[in-house]
């Protein structure tokens, strides 16, 4: 990785803001701001959970910054479109966005990852829902779910607040528990919920899971956090640059074969990411962001797991998800073929059979 041409890279982005805005109290914040980058180290960490390594973050114009056009509205509606029958429901301050279907027990929880939503399971939503009742929703800051601000609301887009949000869903639904199903950041929530509110909790899939890298790792320094909460609107607009510039490329890194990720879904899954006032929440996700230690907490469970990998997962390593199904008591492991970060993307039928067989465990 070129650490000093990004961290060079984003240094000279950020004096470049400043002084196009000299008339901005921002500018004043120079020594400030350059503390920051430091920090920068981690928000490449943070963005590796995409896809592989950055080479580059930001492409100059004659030394200036060009924000990207505004996404528009996808009109390409298709028929297995997952917003189809969906609902909303107000949950711990957030107007929540899912859907549900199926009958009987147990309820099965879909919780997608970073930079998704809930169309992420629409290949195994209803083929899970011919045997039991499933939920899936958009996680706060990502999807139809609303997104408003920690400053204006008071709501909290902590880890654990979202697994807080996980739990009241479930109970407000009319369940008291439900097994848990997360890919990638997803997984990361799920185990975290589960080692929080194990009453809750039937059992664990955990698909590409977050566990020992990325999301679960990555911490805001306590130190910088008021210096990075004081700059938001500059590093929120930032990030919204980084984050377009670099998503579509690092959306397909995570499939193994590009070609079955079409240009009509990628477009979709950018569309549902880059609604409102989408970069502003994400960046209050960021912040919230914290060292979890789950690899010192995963040993106490005792709820029945199942782990699954990708055969060619880049982006949370197979290596990590085997660790993973070594230390975690009472755990299976899958590893399905021909398939990188999202088995229910790549590999439909082979993650139905998987988390079918497991449920069948689960209730008996």
């Amino acid at each position: 990785m070129q650490d000093d041409g990004i961290h060079k890279s984003f240094e000279g982005a950020l004096l470049l803001e400043m002084k196009a805005g000299a008339k901005n109290p921002l500018a004043q914040e120079e020594s400030l701001c350059l503390k920051t980058l430091d920090y920068y180290h981690e928000v490449v960490l943070f963005y590796e959970q995409i896809h592989g390594t950055m080479t580059q973050v930001f492409a100059r114009n004659n030394h200036q910054i060009t924000l990207p056009p505004k996404i528009a509205e996808s009109t390409n509606i298709k028929p297995d479109d997952m917003r189809e029958g969906g609902c909303f429901i107000e949950v711990n301050g957030f107007n929540v966005h899912y859907r549900m279907a199926g009958s009987g027990e147990p309820l099965v929880v879909l919780l997608h990852g970073s930079f998704l939503s809930i169309r992420s399971w629409r290949n195994v939503f209803d083929k899970l829902a011919e045997t039991t009742t499933v939920l899936a929703f958009d996680r706060p800051a990502f999807g139809l779910t609303s997104r408003p601000l920690p400053k204006e609301t008071g709501v909290s887009y902590t880890p654990e607040a979202q697994s807080d949000l996980v739990i009241a869903l479930i109970k407000k639904l009319g369940f008291r528990k439900a097994v848990l199903v997360g890919n990638s950041t997803g997984g990361t929530l799920a185990l975290l919920t589960a080692l929080r509110s194990p009453q809750h909790v039937e059992g664990l899939v955990l698909a590409g899971a977050m566990i020992y890298s990325g999301y679960a790792t990555s911490e805001v320094p306590a130190l910088m956090k008021p210096a990075m909460k004081a700059l938001t609107p500059l590093f929120s607009r930032l990030m919204k640059f980084l984050i377009t510039k670099l998503y579509d490329k690092n959306i397909r890194g995570f499939w193994h074969n590009k070609e079955r990720l079409g240009d009509d879904v990628l477009a979709v899954f950018r569309n549902d990411l880059m609604v409102g006032d989408w970069s502003r929440t994400f960046w209050e996700l960021f912040l919230e962001t914290h060292h979890l230690r789950l690899d010192k907490q995963l040993k106490t469970m005792s709820l029945p797991s199942l782990v699954i990998t990708g055969e060619y997962d880049l982006t949370v390593k197979t290596e990590e998800s085997f660790r993973l199904a070594r230390e975690l008591p009472n755990a299976e492991l899958v590893v399905v073929p021909d398939c990188g970060h999202l088995p229910q993307e790549e590999q439909p039928e082979a993650f139905i059979d998987a988390v079918r067989n497991f449920l069948k465990r689960v209730v008996e």
